[in-house]
């Protein structure tokens, strides 16, 4: 018998809870560790409505990126959405996992799969945190290689890859040869990108200021969408799950998904 105990124990493997940021909060956040576990659904955000077609699929565990429980909870009511999810999977005997920034900071994480997504070569980590377990140095942005092309039609590569319903960018003036990621809201490493040589960064939520910084550091900068940088990695998961527990059904939402849209 698999129960979520089982499958916390082999998220943490994959994505130790000692590479979390202090502010995060990973782990089994909703239910029983000791409940038996058949089926699991695999998602990037543990919305309603993802909760509900947990339910709906008969799964017993959802496994998420996002957190359920991101900031302390005071009051578990139907008045907010976080009260809302919690009191459906409570209701309904469904757990709750997720692997947050320690999944984006893992060897094979959401960083080094973003990469691979984007097609890069010799993709290599900037800024090591640690090395893990196996020897694998461990942190939270990558940077790699392609062939020079144009920042236009770059773009227009990552839109397709990502299924991006639209990007933003700010051009440097530079071609594209050396590329950074980080999926999510990494902004804030604008700098460390720079210094590393790269003249481009893909990332997600990018603030004003952040594409008159890049174009001041010379860094061709391209918003992709939290969504959309994020994604790929559930992929990955849901195979490892699959992989892992050959005795239980891992299934991928087919209803988490982006909620911005464009005109």
């Amino acid at each position: 018998m698999v129960c979520v105990n089982d499958i916390l124990r082999f998220v943490e493997t994959l994505a130790p809870k000692y590479m979390k940021e202090d502010w995060d909060n990973v782990g089994l956040l909703c239910g029983e560790g000791n409940r038996e576990v058949r089926k699991v659904l695999v998602a990037l955000d543990p919305f309603l409505n993802v909760c509900e077609e947990a339910y709906e699929v008969g799964a017993d565990l959802i496994v998420t990126h996002h957190p359920l429980i991101f900031t302390p909870v005071k009051a578990v009511t139907n008045q907010d959405p976080v009260g809302r999810s919690l009191l459906f999977l409570i209701r309904n005997g469904i757990a709750a996992i997720n692997a947050h920034t320690n999944l984006d900071q893992t060897h094979g994480g959401v960083n080094d799969v973003l990469a691979k997504t984007l097609e890069l070569r010799n993709v290599s980590l900037l800024s090591p945190q640690g090395t893990d377990e196996a020897g694998n140095e461990w942190g939270l942005l990558r940077a790699g290689e392609r062939d020079e092309t144009s920042l236009t039609e770059f773009a227009a590569f990552v839109k397709e890859r990502l299924h991006c319903s639209g990007l933003r960018f700010v051009d440097a003036g530079k071609p594209v040869c050396r590329v950074a990621v980080g999926g999510g809201a990494c902004g804030g490493g604008l700098y460390e990108v720079a210094a590393a040589g790269c003249d481009t960064f893909v990332t997600s939520d990018v603030k004003y200021n952040q594409f008159w910084d890049a174009k001041e550091y010379g860094l061709n900068l391209i918003d992709a969408g939290h969504f959309e940088t994020e994604n790929p990695v559930c992929d990955v998961l849901a195979e490892s799950l699959r992989k892992e527990f050959p005795e239980i059904e891992v299934i991928l939402s087919e209803k988490h998904g982006d909620p911005i849209q464009f005109l």
